[in-house]
């Protein structure tokens, strides 16, 4: 059953009296950002964003929606696997080193505003990080204490592309509560898991009629019809392991600055690199997991050199990985449309763009 609810503030409050730090778009630094949240009036009430490949910038919506934007420079993945975490450190003692790992503390997040394409990457990444023999238990314990809340999409970005990849613009499953922003603002939720169910019965609401539930319904509909980007109509993995190739990979490599910015931004991206580090004493030790990017020239560095050592190489690995060879290791797409490589990308490389370009070449390349 659908209830309204008018206005956040109430939920906000809930969840952060059962114990959970709520993180939640808010604007900073001119972007939309994920912050955690006090209350619901530090949402993006009103701002909407404008969207290019290698451009951003905000805007004023002229109304009170706090969802009337696309997905932001930061996905939800800093806050499940952070950027910089330590595994372990070591003292050294009479008897040798003794060799510590840091105790966490429980943190539970609820994660307000979740996109449904940032929602389909938080289900890729647990079949990364929480699957098979060697799982990041680390991963896995924040995302078990996470509560999700998901916000279907009504108004897509000029660079988004979900409703091409099958991961949006509405959610249909793995979520706590979803909300659809009506005019108000109200929003009409759907509790996902008994967990959401007790959030939803514990803060005021009414139950939907059949028009708003429809209404709600159409809004997320249309919305898929006003994507700004689209994928070509065709199988990427076979499409790909066909053009390795193509003379696009040097095209594409001479605008390249292999930064990484596709690669920090993007909600699924997994690569780490390790770093250990010693005091002046040699006393002691520690190891550190950190972000690393496919784009690094020394992230395949071996004894003679860097296995990929050109833009074009480089390239070619993440694009094939993301949208190929990520079906023959996780059983999916690695790529769920958010569009965000395309916004952050300094020169305006846009994926949608070459793998077009690359299907236009005929089974002849």
């Amino acid at each position: 059953m659908s209830l309204v609810l008018d206005g956040l503030d109430p939920l906000v409050r809930e969840l952060r009296d059962r114990g959970y730090r709520v993180i939640g778009p808010t604007v900073r630094d001119g972007a939309i950002v994920l912050g955690e949240l006090t209350g619901a009036d530090e949402l993006p009430w009103g701002v909407g964003v404008e969207l290019a490949a290698g451009r951003y910038r905000l805007r004023e919506r002229g109304d009170d929606a706090a969802f009337g934007h696309s997905a932001g420079p930061q996905s939800w993945k800093p806050y499940l696997r952070p950027p910089r975490q330590k595994l372990w450190d070591a003292r050294r003692t009479e008897r040798g080193f003794e060799v510590r790992e840091p105790e966490e503390e429980p943190v539970r997040y609820a994660f307000l505003g979740v996109r449904p394409c940032d929602l389909r990457a938080l289900e890729v990444t647990d079949r990364v990080l929480g699957g098979g023999r060697y799982a990041d238990t680390a991963y896995t314990a924040r995302r078990d204490r996470a509560f999700v809340i998901v916000v279907n999409c009504t108004e897509p970005g000029e660079t988004c592309f979900c409703a091409s990849m099958g991961t949006g613009p509405g959610a249909e499953s793995g979520y706590d509560l979803a909300l659809t922003e009506r005019a108000g603002p109200r929003y009409v939720a759907d509790a996902g898991t008994d967990e959401g169910a007790a959030v939803l019965a514990a803060i005021p609401h009414a139950e939907a009629d059949d028009g708003t539930v429809a209404a709600a319904r159409a809004d997320v509909a249309a919305a898929a019809g006003r994507m700004g980007r689209t994928m070509p109509e065709a199988d990427l993995r076979d499409l790909l392991a066909a053009r390795l190739g193509s003379p696009r990979w040097d095209d594409v490599a001479s605008r390249c600055l292999t930064c990484g910015n596709c690669t920090m931004v993007c909600p699924t991206c997994f690569c780490t690199t390790v770093e250990d580090v010693t005091d002046v004493t040699g006393d002691h030790a520690e190891r550190w997991r950190t972000w690393d990017s496919c784009f690094d020239l020394d992230f395949t560095h071996l004894g003679a050199g860097p296995v990929r050592g050109t833009p074009r190489s480089r390239y070619r690995q993440w694009l094939t990985h993301k949208l190929g060879t990520w079906h023959d290791q996780f059983g999916s797409s690695g790529c769920v449309g958010c569009g965000r490589c395309i916004v952050w990308c300094p020169v305006g490389i846009d994926l949608t763009e070459e793998v077009a370009a690359l299907h236009a070449e005929g089974d002849g390349a």
